[in-house]
This record gives C-alpha cells, structure tokens and sequence, in this order.
C-alpha cells in the first residue's frame, strides 16, 4: 500500500494511526525506511543500511515522531521526524563514546599513574567532542526550527532583527506567549490559522493590545518555541525570565 504525498494527506494519516490503526503505522514506517537510512546517513557521514544499530536507533525515533506528531509541531511530519532521528541518532553517538571513554579510562588505571597525562588529553579530547556533538544537535534544531518559522511568515534573521532591545519587554512578550501556549483553545487557533489571535489574547494577558502588536513577531516566534521540542531554544527563554 503507497500512500499518498500531497499536501496534508501523510499528516492525517499520522492522525488516524494515533487513533490506534497499528496496521497503517507498520505500512507507513515500511514505506519510509529510505527516507529513515538517509537521514541517519546524513549525521553518521557514511552509508546506513538496515543492519546497523543506528538505522535501528533511526527507526524507533520515527515512530515516536509519529506518536508526538501534532498540529503544535510545524505542518511537515517529515520535518519534524527528521529532528527526532537526528537527535536521537547523536544522543546514541554520544552514549557509545562514552561506553567506549570509560573502558579506555580502566585501562590506564590499570597501566598506573604514569599514564595520567594521557588521561587527562583523553578527557580533553572527550570534553571537545562532546562541544561538537553539542553543536550539531543545536544546528539540527536550530534548522528545524527555521522551517516552522517560514510556515508562519518568519525568518530567523528577521527574528534576531526585531526582537525587543530590553530585557524587560522581551520578558513581557515571553509572558504573553506562555499565555497563548497555555490556552488550549488559543494555542490550537495559532497554530491552524498560523498568525497571532490578538483580539482573543488581549483579553488574558496584562498587556495593551499596541505592545502585543509591536512585539508580534517576537511573541509568535517564542511561543513556537514554548510548544515545540526544543531543548536548546528553550534555554534561551528560561536564561530571559531569570535574568
């Protein structure tokens, strides 16, 4: 069974399986296996076929991005199951790493202290690859991330151009997204209609409808954040309210 590709029509399937139809979820995982082995390609740098562990690791994070899949998560399932797979294939590289750092560290315990300045430029090394498998994972999000803000007229350029200069009004917009987020109904609008409900909003936040409109793109763009998985960009709000 081949399923269609237009516009919409994977993303309600994905809504449909969720209902529980474990037969198409098999068929739609067994259709996407390609698409899987080359997303995991892309962050292993090298050829992955259906025997390796990472093609696995791939496989299991698709399926959870099938379960998680909303309406919240950007309009792309395919963009969204890619941050997944990508995420969790590197959490896998960095868990494998540090299997294998642990052995070497019991190694050179064993050959004795003359050894200890090759531990500490092994903890070095670990510590600079840990920095890389950082980056990639923001990189990764930050990407994704770009997609969902082009779904709602945005770019992250833009984003950065016109963020509020003090800290105090960016903490407020932060607010009125949190509002926006935590209202079912609201949060449910923004992201059907892909534009901020202002006149609904005013009506539950502490800020003059001018404000809201001045700091909409900014608002807009943190409240994506607010609903979506990211693990990165979410610092960036919490490291605002704190401040």
């Amino acid at each position: 069974m081949k399923f269609k590709k237009e516009k919409g029509t994977l993303e309600e399937l994905v809504l449909e399986i969720q209902k529980g139809d474990l037969e198409k979820q098999n068929e739609l995982i067994e259709q996407y296996k390609p698409f899987i082995a080359k997303t995991v390609s892309s962050v292993c740098k090298r050829y992955i076929d259906e025997q390796d562990d990472e093609f696995s690791i791939g496989l299991i994070a698709f399926n959870e991005a099938i379960e998680k899949y909303s309406i919240d998560k950007g309009s792309s399932l395919l963009s969204f199951a890619e941050l997944i797979i990508k995420r969790k294939v590197i959490d896998y590289i960095r868990k494998e790493s540090k299997n294998q750092t642990t052995i070497n560290f019991e190694r050179l315990d064993q050959e004795g202290e003359e050894h200890s300045q090759s531990k500490i430029e092994a903890n070095l090394s670990i510590d600079e690859y840990n920095r890389f498998i950082e980056q990639a994972q923001r990189k990764e999000e930050i990407l994704y991330y770009r997609k969902v803000l082009k779904e709602f007229g945005l770019s992250f350029e833009e984003l950065i151009e016109q963020s509020p200069k003090h800290m105090d009004a960016r903490k407020n917009a932060i607010k009125v997204a949190k509002a926006l987020i935590e209202n079912e109904d609201l949060k449910e609008l923004f992201f059907k209609k892909k534009k901020l409900p202002i006149k609904q909003l005013e009506k539950i936040v502490s800020v003059s409808r001018k404000t809201i409109e001045r700091n909409r793109k900014y608002i807009v763009s943190m409240a994506i954040i607010l609903a979506g998985d990211y693990v990165y960009l979410k610092e960036y709000i919490k490291g605002v309210l704190e401040s």
